[in-house]
């Protein structure tokens, strides 16, 4: 299965170097007068590393219902710009209302064929990056996405460390992508490796009976130790292991990503069947745990 290049949709600034830190010289002192070190802290089990039923994970811990007036902004930041994130994509992702607004119970990412600089569509890209990371336990996105020749919703994740581990070090889940033009697919991929010379990816393509478009439908990721599974309104498709990847960074806290592309190398550029405005229609993103 062929996947978008190995630069994945990120901003400059991701892929650029940490700036080195300048150390403070100390004074050295005597073996007598050295403290005694203390011994390491145990690090506590991690929260729902054991796999459980998907139907066990019943404990709310985080979640957006999306039924305010305007998004929430302790949850969501708008990430902005153009440039082809990578993927030489051509929409500029603005903070804008007509590119993400909530109604009628539902966040809304629009599309829209609208100049914007360099870029002749916007749209939007929501990320909970230092806000709300998630480790293990079920994540549950229930949206309806559009389709369209060149229009590109997903679903997807990105390591909370992407500062410290440039990707595809920090990892990537993606929970549902869509080609717009095969609204049938239902594409779900991890992305890893040491570097971007070393990006490697393994996933799935689910191939349905009915467009995902049609209607409302729950994306989910369950993750546990070593451990993810895939599920479509409750059903599971696929199964990604600690065998599938090395180095395997699925086990670190991720945050979410929500947002719609135009055009790029993922399905090609819109045609003159595709009409905009697209949207892709958001009613939750949830978080739960078992007890």
């Amino acid at each position: 299965m062929k996947t978008v290049s190995a630069f994945r949709r990120h901003p400059a600034w991701w892929k650029s170097g940490l700036l080195a830190l300048s150390l403070l010289s100390c004074t050295e002192k005597s073996k007598s007068s050295a403290p005694t070190p203390l011994p390491p802290t145990p690090t506590p089990p991690a929260v729902n590393e054991e796999p459980r039923d998907f139907n066990q994970y019943t404990e709310l811990r985080w979640s957006d219902e999306f039924d305010g007036g305007t998004l929430d902004q302790t949850k969501w930041t708008y990430e902005q710009g153009g440039g082809g994130w990578g993927n030489n994509e051509l929409q500029n992702y603005t903070n804008l209302p007509d590119n993400a607004f909530l109604s009628g119970g539902n966040l809304v990412i629009q599309a829209r064929r609208q100049q914007s600089g360099n870029n002749a569509y916007t749209s939007a890209r929501l990320i909970t990056k230092g806000k709300q990371s998630f480790r293990y336990g079920r994540i549950d996105v229930r949206a309806k996405v559009p389709k369209g020749k060149g229009v590109w919703p997903a679903i997807w994740m990105l390591g909370a460390d992407i500062d410290q581990n440039n990707w595809p070090k920090c990892g990537e889940i993606d929970i549902m992508e869509l080609r717009g033009s095969r609204p049938k697919e239902l594409i779900s991929t991890m992305h890893f490796g040491n570097s971007t010379a070393d990006h490697r990816y393994k996933g799935t393509t689910k191939v349905l009976t009915d467009d995902l478009s049609d209607d409302f439908h729950v994306f989910t990721v369950v993750r546990s130790k070593d451990l993810l599974r895939f599920y479509l309104d409750g059903q599971q498709y696929y199964t990604f292991t600690g065998a599938d990847a090395s180095p395997f960074p699925f086990n670190n806290p991720f945050f979410v990503i929500l947002n719609v592309a135009v055009g790029g190398n993922f399905d090609g550029n819109p045609d003159a069947s595709t009409v905009f405005p697209q949207q892709m229609q958001v009613d939750y993103v949830r978080h739960y745990e078992y007890k």
